[in-house]
């Protein structure tokens, strides 16, 4: 595993990947100092390299300064479920400035009863921005939780709104 850090106009991220793909996104913190622990946790074998993901921390940087940006990223995902897979190649699909319901995606994955298992899955997405969950809301328009919290949530859909 390789990991690279870099900074953006919303703060510090991080990257994680195999040699497979992408792996995990850690979300702007404060500083390297609150990101590294985030990897090595999860990762405490992972080394320092930046080389595995090309340009993506520039393209990065673009979308936080709030330009439309496309991830078409390899993902490494063999640690996912086939349902959880599924719901994040769905949300994959959803374009930069829209927005699209749990239901919308537990129909385009054909368990249009599962909505709270959608939720669940977006829950535990380890690549958020490349699999954009933030862009996902309750039918009646309105955001639930987010692993980075609500507030990033509404930066992003903001910054991704200025845009349209």
């Amino acid at each position: 595993m390789s990991y690279t850090l870099f900074d953006t106009e919303f703060g510090w991220m991080g990257l994680v990947g195999s040699t497979a793909g992408l792996w995990r996104i850690v979300l702007p913190q404060p500083s390297q100092e609150a990101v590294l622990p985030l990897i090595m946790d999860g990762f405490p074998g992972a080394i320092a390299d930046p080389s595995p993901f090309g340009d993506l921390p520039h393209r990065m940087r673009r979308y936080f300064r709030g330009e439309p940006i496309s991830f078409d990223e390899k993902l490494d995902l063999a640690h996912a479920t086939t349902f959880r897979r599924a719901v994040w190649e769905a949300t994959r699909a959803i374009p930069y400035g829209e927005t699209q319901s749990y239901g919308w995606i537990a129909q385009q994955i054909g368990k249009p009863k599962a909505l709270r298992a959608v939720g669940q899955a977006l829950a535990k997405n380890p690549l958020p921005i490349v699999v954009p969950c933030h862009r996902v809301v309750a039918q009646d328009g309105s955001l639930r939780g987010f692993g980075g919290g609500l507030a990033i949530r509404k930066r992003l859909l903001e910054l991704e709104a200025l845009v349209r």
